[in-house]
């Protein structure tokens, strides 16, 4: 290897209708994250995010809006994640996670957040932030 980053693209989903949040909890880390994954040939970050979604709970849902953009160096890939709010369309909490990943799937409240052990802690402040902003438009 030349010292060249490899490049890692994916989509993240924030689902929150009814005031909490759809997250997943992995088998390897223990950790808690909102439905992620990788970005595959030929697919937008948008499809991508809705596939991804349906495989790690069960869950059918239309993305609304990009709402971040995370930049990172993880090993030694360049990832970028498109973060979109979605809306649920129909369904009900299922594995179909064809990478055997997922240990749990629940839905959290703001008060769950600030406890959880999360994949990605740099997200906690990201996910409050929707939960308040959540509260101030009803």
């Amino acid at each position: 290897m030349d010292g060249q980053r490899k490049s890692w693209n994916g989509a993240a989903a924030l689902i929150m209708p009814k005031h909490k949040l759809l997250m997943i909890k992995a088998k390897e880390s223990g950790k808690w994250s909102i439905p992620s994954g990788g970005i595959e040939e030929g697919e937008s970050p948008e499809q991508a995010c809705i596939r991804e979604v349906w495989e790690e709970t069960g869950f059918t849902v239309q993305t609304i809006g990009s709402i971040h953009t995370k930049k990172a160096v993880i090993k030694d890939y360049d990832v970028t994640t498109s973060y979109f709010q979605c809306k649920l369309v129909k369904g009900q909490i299922a594995y179909h996670d064809p990478d055997d990943a997922i240990e749990e799937i629940a839905w959290k409240t703001d008060k769950d957040l600030l406890h959880l052990d999360l994949e990605y802690p740099e997200d906690r402040e990201l996910l409050l932030s929707h939960f308040n902003r959540k509260a101030v438009e009803m």
